[in-house]
Formats: structure tokens, sequence, C-alpha cells
């Protein structure tokens, strides 16, 4: 006997974990602690067993264990994926094996009317199997489509065009794409409407990124701070700041190369899970070193502390050229009052009159940061005013959080 829809199952396919350090683990994980005492919403989340980035459930506090792969967070059924250590293709065979754990929980439970929410394209070949077992099931899938994976730096040419042809086929075995960004919906419609080989006529909704406006629970004196600062060789308010991945095409080059260029006698606080093979190419190319002021200082789990590092920034640099509404960049505009931006439209639209934006010409960035350092005081909290404003207007998990529900729920 089949159960009656009261409560909407939804399953996430896609986050590592909950909680990490990356978009969709912090997603997910204010997603189901938003939603937690939500009668209508049912969350089943899959993670990573092993490997980088894997789902360690001993670090949150509250998690109710069912067996060795299986526990219950913010009342969401958390299920574990065990993924062979097969390089690169171990993404691709994490979402394939989590589809199918889906898929067989669904048929076991008897779960009426299921969504399968399935974030980033990097299953293209499998999404019409899937798409179909789905519909057989009587659910719907789901897609969020992230950034523009395949323009990505890191990838080799015929990476990018598996990326691409997957997104294409994603988009079109989704009963609903959910973009981040009003820029990646465009670019949705602008690629997929219409008919033919490329046409699929998409679905679409526009749902943003959250950010947590909250200040930081540290004071300025506090001892971990403090420390962090000493080993740092930091001081408030004096460091220009940037956090992102280690990753070509977030500008990490031009960045350091114009603060070189600058004028500045502030310090460039870097924030990233360095790559050494692109730290030795950047340290060819700029010899970054002979200079005191740039200072990889190392990534930054403890989220009140990195909140707190970026309140006391006295500028954040923001250089993601691939992606929609990108999570450090809410984050940056919640916390910290002068933003300095590349120029691309996924930004633009965030930030608006906020920001102050460079270019990726060559001095351009380097004369940008020579303004700032010369900007009055009343300037920069002007700007910090508006920009959490912005945010808060627009980009609240407590926002983001119900048009989710009103999207889920409504299906």
């Amino acid at each position: 006997m089949r159960q009656e829809k009261k409560v909407q199952h939804v399953y996430c396919v896609g986050a590592k974990s909950l909680g990490a350090y990356g978009g969709y683990e912090t997603f997910v994980y204010k997603l189901t602690e938003y939603h937690q005492d939500n009668p209508k919403i049912k969350y089943h989340i899959a993670c990573k067993a092993n490997g980088d980035g894997c789902m360690d459930e001993n670090k949150l506090d509250h998690v109710n264990r069912i067996s060795d792969n299986e526990f219950e967070f913010h009342n969401a059924h958390c299920f574990k994926i065990s993924v062979p250590q097969i390089g690169a293709a171990q993404a691709i065979y994490y979402d394939v094996a989590a589809l199918k754990a889906c898929c067989e929980h669904i048929k076991k439970h008897n779960i009426m009317h299921p969504i399968v929410y399935i974030m980033a394209c990097r299953i293209g070949p499998f999404a019409k199997y899937f798409y179909h077992k789905i519909h057989k099931l009587g659910g719907k899938v789901y897609l969020n489509p992230d950034g523009h994976e395949w323009m990505r730096a890191k990838w080799s040419k015929p990476v990018r065009q598996y990326w691409k042809i997957s997104e294409q086929m994603m988009v079109k075995y989704s009963d609903l794409v959910i973009c981040d960004s009003v820029n990646i919906e465009k670019y949705i419609h602008k690629c997929y409407d219409g008919k033919g080989i490329r046409g699929t006529n998409p679905q679409t909704t526009y749902i943003a990124y959250g950010a947590d406006l909250t200040q930081s629970k540290l004071k300025d004196n506090d001892e971990k701070l403090l420390e962090w600062y000493y080993d740092k060789g930091l001081t408030k308010k004096n460091y220009y700041l940037v956090v992102g991945r280690f990753v070509p095409e977030n500008s990490f080059e031009i960045m350091i190369r114009e603060f070189m260029k600058s004028k500045s006698t502030k310090d460039f606080a870097i924030i990233t899970n360095v790559n050494d093979k692109f730290l030795n190419e950047l340290e060819n190319k700029l010899h970054f070193k002979s200079d005191e002021r740039i200072k990889f200082v190392g990534t930054v789990y403890d989220q009140e502390l990195l909140k707190k590092i970026r309140e006391n920034a006295y500028a954040y640099f923001h250089g993601h050229t691939v992606g929609g509404t990108n999570p450090s960049l809410i984050e940056a505009l919640g916390s910290t009052d002068l933003n300095l931006l590349v120029d691309v439209g996924f930004n633009r639209e965030v930030a608006e009159e906020c920001a102050l934006y460079w270019s990726r010409e060559a001095g351009n960035l380097a004369n940008l940061i020579n303004i700032a350092d010369e900007m009055k005081k009343e300037q920069i909290e002007e700007l910090g005013i508006k920009a959490k404003q912005r945010v808060a207007a627009k980009y609240t998990w407590e926002k983001i959080c119900e048009q989710y529900e009103h999207v889920f729920v409504k299906n």
C-alpha cells in the first residue's frame, strides 16, 4: 500500500558533505537547517563516505546514527556513498552511485512523487537513463547547473568538451532547472531554447545563494583571533583579503601581479587551499615571494574566525570569472565594507553599486588599489552599509530557503 502524499521527499545529489568548505556543502547544510522542523519536507542527502571532502558526521552536533552508512542530521536522512579513488572520474562515479541509491530508497519505501535534485552537470551520459527511471518511480528531476564548468581553465580541451555536452544532456533531461544567477538562467535559455538537437525548451526558475548576515561572535581582542594575526603577521584593517579555491579562473595571477604593482603599504592575505603546481607556476611568473606584502595564510575552517577576519579586512578582492551567485562574494558583501570585484556579469548582478570594479587589463587593478587606499573612512562605511542592505534584501538564507520550499512543495 503506497503512502498518501503528505510529505514532499527531496533527494539531494552532488554535495560531498554537509557544512564543509564548498558552495553545495554549505547549501545543503543551510537548507536542512532551516527546514528541519518543516513537516512538509523530508530531505535525503547523499554524502561521500571516503576521499577528498568526505563526510565526517562526528564533527557535527546532534547526529542520530542509523548505521555505518546512514545518519540523521537536521531531521534529514543522510546516506554515505563509497567512492573508488579513480582520479577526476570519481565525481561522476559518486553522482551515478548516489542516484542509484536514491532510486533504490524510493522504490523500497514506496515514496510518492519524490524530487531528485541534482547539483552540477557531471553525469550527462547517464541523464536520460535516470530521468526515465525516476519518472517511472513517479518522481521528477530538478537540476542546479552551477556555473560554466566547461570554461574552467583547469580542464583540458577534451574535458571541457565533455562538460559542455554533459550540460546539454542534463538540461534536456530535467523537469526544472534551478539557476542561482539571473545570468545563468539567461544563458540556459539562450543555448537551449528552440527546436533541434540543441533546443530543449527547459523550464527554469531563479533562486539565489544565501549568506549569513550575523556578525562574528569573536571580539577584536579574542585570543583565537590575536593568535591567528600574530602567526600570519597581520593586523586589523591593514590587509586586503581574498578567500576562494586556488584555481586560475579566480584571477589569482592578476590579483597578485597588480597588488605587487600597487603602492599600497598594506598586506594581501590569501586564504585558500594551496595547489603546489599552480603556486610554483605563479612564483616562476611573478616572483611574489620577494614581496613581503603577499601572504598565503592557508585555510580557515572555523566559521566564526573566518567571519571576523573578513570583518576586519581593509578590503576584499573577488576575482571569480566563472559561476553564478558565488558564495564567497555574498559572504564578503555581508561582512567586509570595501569590496573590489572583477567586472563580469555575475558579480555586477550580485553587488550592483555596492562595490568597486576592476578589469583584467594590465594596470587597472593596481590603480584601483591605489585609489582604495586613499578612500575616506566615511566613503568605505557607506559602501559597507549599502552592501549589507543589498544582501539583507536579496540573499539571506531565510529568503532562499522560503523560495526552495515554494518550489519543492508545489511539485
